[in-house]
């Protein structure tokens, strides 16, 4: 049990009903969750507010109530709590439920369209093989040194990752790494943690289902670093033309990176092939497995970050270059009569195009790129021909088919990708629905020495249609169905 006044220590308090020097059991903001003695805190979400179950959760036994509008029927041995923002209050709060785990930890949070998970794991694997234990919270996984853990969100609930972060804290971690996603920026739910560095890869145009325009999306990440403290160090990519808004209204330490732009630390790749790159790092010069300029940024924001954080430069530079791809982040393979097959999880036009790039970059010009993609349903619809214009343009063929529909028609998914391609490229084009057999119909197009994108969904095990989820891989599927048609 925790003393309810300890809990509130830094909440931004309106007014309050009721005794504060009373024991609670846990803090909960999900009512179906409430327990005797327990807080519960009303969020407003964007498809339900916790005020409407307020009730729900004192018949539950709660024991204490946090809201931003205290009802008007105030029932009998209950404290209320009013707060201008419950989010915000729900994050103080779970920070000192756990004992604010962040302040043990050298906290690292990366945002940013492309290349969080590839760069935080980076940073995860970096540090454990310079000695470090460290937590890691991405898309693909949460690992708490060594453990792994389920993740269903870019950003977990803000009471799941303090209770992560004291299980880090009390196992020993002394570093963690997690991706900060818009929505849980503009969510309000990393509130209560303290970042030690913030890291900003890019931008492109996504999410605008949630955010509704560019300039929003743009705000959301922003907010990241105007609301770092000053003891935090804020890094920014000035290649992109966003870059630097990023700092702007920052009272963090400000550090920059770029390839192509004066920064504090600048990189060249000097050699670009499908086997890694040669790349030099504030002139000095190493090899990594890693393919293509999007990985360059990628492992110069990881070795920035890590000399920030007061690495050896020469041991961080030596460790990078053993690290390895991340799943479903450009993992290639060959098949036995020499095709090569890229997966990719490349699901917004920048990445698509950045991947494509790469490929062109390296390819000779005397094989065929053939291109199968597709386009998430119940998402950001504008993206969809702009992404089929990408690759009809940049592939000699674009198969187009089902990505992840959830509740939508594929068919009309691949109608508004179609009308993207103009009309000197349609010759280029398929359209296979069945993503199994999109793949297979690539393989058996392919000769020799031709490449094989395999776009969109990348580490994903999974195919959601109406609800349902199925196994499915991109890159067991391409595999089995190369073995078999080799036979």
């Amino acid at each position: 049990m925790r003393n309810l006044k300890d809990l509130l220590y830094s909440v931004s308090i309106s007014q309050t009903v009721g005794r504060i020097d009373v024991q609670v059991e846990e803090i909960q903001f999900d009512s179906r969750k409430v327990k005797k003695g327990d807080v519960f805190v009303a969020v407003r979400g964007v498809t339900v507010d916790g005020h409407t179950y307020i009730n729900k959760a004192i018949e539950l036994g709660a024991r204490v109530i946090v809201c931003e509008e205290i009802p008007e029927l105030i029932q009998e041995n209950i404290t209320y709590i009013q707060v201008g923002n419950a989010q915000i209050a729900l994050g103080v709060l779970a920070s000192n439920f756990y004992d604010n785990p962040t302040k043990d930890l050298q906290l690292v949070g990366v945002t940013g369209t492309n290349g969080k998970t590839t760069t935080t794991t980076l940073l995860y694997e970096l540090f454990t093989k310079l000695g470090y234990a460290c937590a890691l919270i991405s898309t693909i996984k949460i690992v708490i040194d060594g453990e792994v853990i389920p993740s269903t969100h870019t950003t977990p609930d803000i009471l799941t990752l303090n209770k992560m972060f004291r299980e880090a804290v009390d196992r020993g971690c002394e570093y963690a790494f997690m991706e900060v996603s818009s929505h849980g920026i503009h969510q309000n739910r990393i509130a209560g943690l303290h970042f030690a560095v913030a890291g900003f890869n890019n931008i492109t145009h996504d999410h605008l289902d949630y955010h509704k325009t560019f300039a929003n999306y743009i705000a959301a990440k922003k907010k990241f670093f105007d609301d770092l403290p000053k003891s935090a160090i804020a890094i920014t990519n000035v290649d992109d033309k966003n870059g630097l808004v990023m700092l702007q209204n920052t009272v963090a330490t400000k550090k920059t990176y770029a390839l192509k732009t004066d920064a504090d630390f600048k990189a060249k790749i000097l050699e670009n092939q499908f086997d890694g790159m040669l790349l030099e790092f504030n002139g000095k010069e190493f090899w990594t497995s890693l393919i293509g300029k999007f990985n360059a940024y990628n492992l110069l924001e990881v070795y920035a970050i890590a000399t920030l954080l007061g690495q050896d430069e020469l041991q961080v530079l030596t460790a990078l270059s053993t690290l390895k791809n991340v799943d479903g982040r450009f993992q290639t393979f060959k098949t036995a009569t020499g095709i090569v097959v890229i997966v990719d999880y490349a699901h917004t036009p920048d990445a698509l195009e950045n991947v494509l790039n790469t490929i062109e970059a390296i390819r000779t010009k005397n094989e065929k790129l053939i291109t199968v993609v597709g386009c998430g349903g119940d998402r950001d619809r504008t993206k969809r021909p702009e992404m089929a214009d990408i690759a009809s343009q940049q592939s000699q063929v674009a198969i187009f088919t089902s990505d992840n529909p959830r509740t939508e028609d594929p068919e009309l998914i691949l109608q508004e990708m179609e009308a993207g391609v103009q009309p000197q490229f349609y010759n280029r084009t398929l359209k296979i629905t069945d993503r199994k057999e999109a793949i297979k119909t690539a393989l058996k197009m392919a000769e020799p020495k031709d490449i094989i994108l395999i776009a969109g969904k990348g580490h994903e095990i999974y195919q959601e249609i109406n609800g349902v989820r199925t196994h499915f891989s991109d890159l067991e599927v391409a595999t089995e169905l190369s073995q078999l048609l080799n036979k």
